[in-house]
């Protein structure tokens, strides 16, 4: 009997390879191995949706009913501890083992370590439903929160924390919030909305000791100054998991390196989502790791097609999106990339900067607004980046100027 397909790694991303293979036609065995208890779920949520709802609940990808109906059999609470990339099989943390024709690895990423001691049982990280909600517990008006690090998770966090009314400091040790992937003028903006909900948003401050003492904690920082809080979240980027890849013998490169195709050095395996880099083309072959939700579902997707025999390369740009207060931050494309930006106004205060290359083609666009302000011209960018267009800077920069009509050029 044929192993089938499994997939290690029950997120956004192995769910939505699982449900891609059967919207594919593929009959044969489908398996989704994941260490948590849940069904497979969003993550964007957790920093917002779930901190702030009266009930919270998991924004689940697939049902049971729908799992089954689909045929597809979902391990829960087990992880995977090894590969047998010669006999094709997968042993679990549970002492079981399953076979395999084609493997996909979609284990995702964790939160970064902060390697001081002093941490305790009120120093805590965000990654799953269960941590949302044992934060949440703690965002009361009475409370005070840090957080450490100004990154997308933290800063997203914040906002929630304030509106449900605990004191917020928000502390990063670079000299400015967003640092990586976010154009300096957009965090800019975004840092001044945090300090008008009465946010202490302190930037390049290192931390020297945190003193957890199960009651509090105080955090020192750099300038003698300390943070006490009844929480500490640390938010200082996320790690990709790839243990079980190295020691299976693939390769390693800022996750687990895969082609274009998102397949590794074994012809039978694959890697998608967070825990893998992948080059891309249209940055020429730049090697990237993308830690965003609609990356997982596009590679998701992508996975499965490759798993049953196609050979199409990843194509699609990067996009990342946030959510802070009134403020819908999106970004198409690598912003780093750009060698010179241009400014377009638009309504209510809301700003698109375009990042052009040297050679004058589109690479990134960077906007910032209330609500959906940014959202079509985000897009239509995102499209001229794809189509590798070189409009005219001073198209770009009109406000008479519609994209639509650049992309139509």
């Amino acid at each position: 009997m044929t192993g089938g397909m499994v997939i290690i790694g029950a997120g956004e991303c192995g769910g939505r390879a699982a449900l891609a293979l059967r919207d594919l036609g593929y009959e044969g065995p489908v398996t989704l191995v994941g260490d948590e208890p849940h069904l497979p779920y969003e993550r964007p949520p957790l920093s917002k949706d779930a901190m702030t709802s009266e009930a919270p609940l998991i924004k689940a990808i697939a049902s049971d009913e729908l799992l089954a109906e689909r045929s597809i059999r979902h391990i829960h609470s087990v992880r995977a501890v090894a590969v047998d990339r010669a006999g094709h099989r997968v042993s679990l943390s549970d002492g079981s083992s399953l076979s395999y024709d084609k493997l996909l690895l979609a284990t995702g990423s964790l939160p970064r370590k902060l390697p001081m001691p002093g941490l305790g049982g009120r120093c805590v990280y965000l990654r799953t439903f269960n941590d949302a909600l044992a934060i949440r517990a703690h965002l009361k008006p009475e409370n005070r929160v840090a957080i450490i690090g100004g990154g997308f998770i933290g800063l997203e966090l914040a906002a929630s924390a304030r509106k449900l009314g605990a004191a917020v400091t928000v502390i990063e040790a670079q000299p400015r919030i967003l640092m990586r992937g976010v154009p300096a003028e957009i965090a800019e903006v975004i840092h001044k909305a945090h300090e008008a909900e009465a946010v202490n948003v302190l930037t390049g401050q290192g931390i020297t000791a945190i003193a957890d003492d199960g009651a509090e904690v105080r955090i020192t920082l750099a300038d003698g100054q300390d943070v006490v809080a009844d929480l500490a979240v640390i938010g200082i980027g996320a790690v990709p998991v790839t243990a079980l890849a190295a020691e299976a013998g693939l390769a390693i490169d800022n996750g687990i390196a895969v082609d274009n195709t998102l397949r590794t050095g074994d012809p039978d395996i694959f890697a998608a989502g967070d825990c893998c880099s992948f080059p891309l083309a249209i940055y020429g072959g730049r090697r990237v790791r993308l830690e965003a939700w609609r990356n997982a579902q596009e590679q998701g997707a992508l996975a499965a097609t490759n798993m049953l025999g196609a050979n199409e390369a990843h194509a699609a740009v990067p996009w990342f999106w946030s959510d802070q207060y009134w403020l819908t931050l999106q970004i198409a494309g690598l912003s780093d990339e750009g060698r010179s930006i241009v400014r377009r106004d638009l309504d209510d205060g809301a700003f698109i900067l375009f990042h052009l290359a040297e050679d004058g083609r589109l690479v990134a666009a960077s906007g910032i607004g209330p609500g959906n302000a940014v959202a079509r011209d985000i897009r239509l960018a995102e499209m001229l980046i794809a189509k590798r267009a070189a409009p005219a800077p001073e198209a770009l920069g009109s406000q008479t100027v519609r994209l639509k009509s650049l992309l139509a050029a």
